[in-house]
């Protein structure tokens, strides 16, 4: 049995809905059923979820937009469950803030596997991190250098989130952008080259900064 929290089935199907449930139930797992973007806002507002299973195709909106809006507060590990099965609509969604992508039509067992692997993987990220003086708390979204609060906007902690996740390695600014806004960015990257700029002001007495490699991306590695 697992009785830690609960898991959220965001879906207008009502035969996908109760497959889904049914077979997570027999798992052990406590289930919470929502089937508009508004249910599925009020039960995430009042208890945070396990892991949620989110449709994209909904009747009050679209499930990507909820999952961008959900990434400003919370990394809840989300796994995208959608009809919407093409290449670029998967990259859309893992760069929205999904943290796994299954197209429908699916077998159940592959289901029950793909949400039970995103909550172990989920269970290894650590509330805090910390590189040096920098300390990230990823379940506040806020960071310090040497316990004072870098006062980041949402935008600069999500930047800043994804760069010290993957250290010396350059990450493409059309990646970060999407990652980030949600949207590919067609060209435009002052919003992002403002942000890094900002970015690498606070960081100033952390030891650390994001370098650009011309053409390629940016990169968090020591000064």
């Amino acid at each position: 049995m697992n009785n830690q929290g609960y898991l959220l089935l965001v879906e207008d199907e009502q035969l996908v809905q109760e497959n889904n449930k049914m077979i997570l139930e027999r798992r052990g797992y406590a289930i919470r059923q929502a089937y508009t973007l508004a249910e599925a806002k009020e039960f995430t507002e009042e208890e945070p979820p396990l892991a949620i299973v989110l449709d994209i195709q909904l009747p009050d909106g679209n499930g990507i937009d909820f999952l961008q809006e959900l990434r400003e507060t919370s990394n809840v590990p989300v796994l995208l469950l959608t009809a919407m099965g093409t290449p670029e609509d998967v990259v859309l969604g893992l760069c929205a803030g999904g943290d796994d992508y299954l197209a429908k039509p699916y077998e159940l067992p592959v289901f029950l596997m793909r949400v039970e692997a995103l909550i172990r993987r989920a269970s290894l990220i650590p509330d805090k991190l910390a590189i040096g003086p920098l300390m990230i708390e990823t379940a506040s979204s806020r960071a310090f250098i040497n316990g004072v609060d870098m006062r980041l906007q949402q935008k600069e902690y999500a930047l800043l989130q994804q760069l010290v996740q993957q250290p010396e390695k350059v990450l493409s600014a059309e990646c970060l952008y999407e990652k980030v806004w949600g949207q590919k960015m067609h060209g435009d990257g002052n919003a992002l080259r403002k942000a890094i700029s900002n970015l690498r002001t606070k960081l100033e007495d952390s030891g650390y900064t994001i370098t650009m490699s011309r053409g390629k991306g940016y990169c968090f590695e020591k000064v």
